[in-house]
């Protein structure tokens, strides 16, 4: 495909997916798992509200960073659902929110975190401008790769696993959440 036809490509992926992201956008406010998200609210309070979101609100309890995302960001938060937690083997998350395990825990957590707020305008341009990917550099020192995959955005660890956000845009206080269905992680 010629560079022309693939920019082209990428714009009407793009624009599909904003299309989507736009109609959650004008449900004022957002549901996620149930619940209203109002921007008026930081990313904790509004997450801690949703059903689908237990699991990570759980984690980010025991890693100690309900604080720091309640802080003034911005934040872009790529939120993983309890059932993409249910992917993991089995055991994994108990064995994670054990104290000793703090460490490990915000690491995984931080991964999901990038500094400032990249809503899916941004990540669709950011994509675009890098020829089909795009590299996010996220709070613990990682990247993700963020590019167009069957419609949507998809968002790669640099471990090769891949995340597809199912629901964008919701906006906080404090930043952007961007809903996806499996957990990313960080170089071992």
């Amino acid at each position: 495909m010629t560079k022309n036809r693939t920019s082209l490509a990428l714009r009407l992926a793009a624009v599909a997916f904003l299309g989507a992201a736009s109609l959650a956008h004008a449900q004022e406010p957002p549901m996620v798992g149930g619940a209203p998200m109002l921007p008026s609210l930081t990313i904790p309070e509004n997450a801690s509200k949703a059903d689908n979101l237990t699991t990570l609100v759980a984690a980010v309890t025991a890693a100690g960073l309900v604080d720091t995302l309640a802080s003034d960001g911005p934040f872009t938060v790529f939120a993983p659902t309890n059932d993409a937690f249910a992917k993991l083997p089995a055991g994994t998350v108990d064995s994670l929110v054990k104290p000793e395990m703090k460490d490990t825990l915000t690491g995984i957590l931080t991964y999901h975190v990038v500094a400032g707020n990249y809503t899916a305008n941004a990540i669709a341009a950011a994509i675009d401008a890098g020829g089909g990917k795009a590299e996010l550099k996220t709070v613990a020192g990682g990247t993700l790769t963020a590019m167009m995959k069957d419609g949507g955005v998809a968002i790669m660890d640099e471990a090769g696993n891949t995340a597809m956000v199912t629901q964008a845009n919701v906006t906080q206080k404090n930043g952007v959440v961007h809903v996806i269905d499996t957990v990313l992680m960080p170089k071992a």
